[in-house]
C-alpha cells in the first residue's frame, strides 16, 4: 500500500464523530445562551478572539456583532461550512471559520489571541495537556482562556445524556481520556499548570446553559437521537443489542424531567457546566 493511500485510510475518530450527524440542528437551540455568555465578558471592538471548537458560531458570531476580529476553529468540515454561511449571511467580514484540531494549533502563531474561547468545544479533543498547551500558547501575555466544560456526574441534562449513552456503547480504546474530565478543578488546574500557568491564574466556576426550542423534550431527544454524535452511536450500538427501546425510555424519562418550561410543547432546559477563566 502506498503512503498516499495508507494515508487516505486513516480516520480521524474525533473528527467523523462531530461530522456524523448536524450539530447546528441542536446548536439552533443555544444560541440565547451562547449570546448571553459572550455579553459577559466585555468584549470590545478590535480585540482578536479565538473560538476553538466553535461549532458553526454559537459563541463567535454574538462575539463578531460586538466588533471583535474572530476566528473559528473546528475539527468538522461541515460546521466551519455552516459558521462561514452564517457570518456571511450577517454580514460579519470580521468572522472567518476553518477547519483546525484543538490539540496542533501549529498553523497559529504565537500570542496571537486577546480572548480564546472554547465552549463545549476544546474539550472533547484528545491529548488534553496538548490542547492546554496550544491555547496558552497562542494567547497574547494579559489575556484571558475561557472554557466551558461538563461537569461528570452532574444530575442536569448533557452531563446526563453522556453518561447513559456510555453505558450503550463499547469500551473506549485503552488510553482514552474522558472530556468529561475538564469538568473538574484539579484537572484543569494541573493541565494549564503543566502549560506554565500559575493555580492563582485559575478560576472555576459553576456556570448555567440553557437549552431554548419551540418543540417538546420528545421532539428535542428526536434532534438529539439524529444529528448529536455520541447519541447517534449509542443509539446505533443499542440497537444491535436489542437495547434500543430502553435507552429511548431512559433519555426520554430524563428530557422531561430536566424541561423546565412549563408548557408540554416547549423546551427549556437549563444544563449546569463549569465556566475555566484563565489569566495569563
Amino acid at each position: 500500500m502506498s503512503e498516499v493511500t495508507l494515508q487516505q485510510t486513516i480516520v480521524n475518530p474525533n473528527k467523523a464523530l462531530w461530522e456524523k450527524g448536524d450539530f447546528t440542528r441542536l446548536a439552533e437551540t443555544m444560541r440565547e445562551s451562547g449570546k448571553a455568555l459572550v455579553e459577559k465578558l466585555n468584549i470590545q471592538p478590535g480585540l482578536d478572539i479565538l473560538d476553538l471548537g466553535c461549532g458553526d458560531g454559537t459563541t463567535a458570531i454574538p462575539a463578531a456583532r460586538l466588533g471583535a476580529n474572530v476566528l473559528g476553529v473546528d475539527i468538522a468540515r461541515n460546521l466551519v461550512t455552516a459558521g462561514n454561511k452564517r457570518a456571511k449571511a450577517e454580514g460579519l467580514d470580521n468572522c472567518i471559520f476553518k477547519e483546525g484540531d484543538a490539540t496542533d494549533l501549529s498553523e497559529l502563531e504565537d500570542e496571537s489571541f486577546d480572548l480564546v474561547i472554547s465552549i463545549f468545544g476544546a474539550m472533547f479533543a484528545p491529548k488534553p495537556f496538548d490542547v492546554a498547551k496550544e491555547m496558552v500558547r497562542v494567547t497574547r501575555p494579559h489575556g484571558l482562556i475561557v472554557m466551558g466544560n461538563w461537569i461528570p456526574g452532574d444530575p442536569t441534562l448533557v452531563a446526563q445524556i453522556l453518561r447513559i449513552s456510555s453505558a450503550y456503547t463499547p469500551a473506549p480504546p485503552e488510553g482514552f481520556v474522558s472530556p468529561m474530565l475538564w469538568g473538574v478543578e484539579t484537572n484543569v488546574i494541573e493541565r494549564f499548570g503543566k502549560a506554565g500557568v500559575p493555580a492563582g491564574n485559575i478560576s472555576c466556576v459553576k456556570d448555567t446553559y440553557t437549552f431554548n426550542a419551540p418543540f417538546s423534550p420528545k421532539e428535542f431527544l428526536k434532534k438529539f437521537k439524529s444529528f448529536y454524535g455520541p447519541t447517534m452511536n449509542a443509539f446505533e450500538a443499542a440497537e444491535k443489542n436489542g437495547k434500543a427501546l430502553e435507552l429511548q425510555r431512559e433519555l426520554e424519562e430524563l428530557f422531561e424531567r430536566e424541561n423546565k418550561s412549563g408548557d408540554p410543547n416547549t423546551t427549556s432546559i437549563p444544563a449546569t457546566f463549569l465556566r475555566v477563566t484563565v489569566t495569563l
